[in-house]
């Protein structure tokens, strides 16, 4: 019996460490931001941001949950807090009764508004500004190249970005 196993070389594996850390960490420092300003963890940001971007700020369940990355159950779960809340509305689908659309209120606009600049500002700190601007085209790049295989049909909003030179409108997940 042979061992095919692709083991990591010292230089993948110190890469792959440092990829583990930020993946566990970076949800932390935006989660402790998002409530301390917001009361709301980044995926409820997310969701918020989903919903504001999206065409009438209308979005069905299941195209949320697929731009989210979560599972119908989770996000009806954080639906209904969002929606209690009075940051979101739900209603059956006009176009198949058994889909439930959700809609972004004015509050839960103004709340993602309000938490948008402390929100730019953690990302900034935390890792925009450790990166010098060929850094910057340098993660946009090996996320693109890391995000084509996680998400080939680019369900997420995120996997679809372009990198641009002009400002783009406020967008910030």
């Amino acid at each position: 019996m042979t061992d095919d196993t692709r083991w990591l070389a010292p230089e993948e594996s110190a890469a792959w460490v440092r990829l583990v850390a930020l993946a566990e960490l970076l949800p932390g420092a935006l989660d402790a931001q998002l409530l301390r300003d917001a009361g709301l963890t980044h995926f409820e940001y997310g969701a918020l941001m989903a919903l504001g971007a999206a065409p009438s700020r209308t979005m069905r369940m299941t195209e949320l949950a697929s731009r989210t990355n979560a599972t119908l159950p989770r996000l009806s779960h954080v639906a209904r807090r969002l929606e209690e809340r009075g940051l979101i509305e739900r209603f059956p689908c006009p176009e198949d009764r058994r889909a439930t659309n959700a809609t972004i209120t004015p509050a839960g606009l103004a709340l993602i508004s309000e938490a948008a600049p402390g929100h730019v500002e953690t990302v900034r700190a935390n890792v925009l500004d450790a990166l010098e601007p060929e850094q910057l085209e340098q993660l946009y790049v090996i996320a693109g190249a890391v995000l084509a295989r996680l998400d080939p049909e680019a369900r997420l909003s995120a996997t679809s970005c372009q990198f641009s030179e002009g400002p783009v409108d406020h967008v910030v997940a």
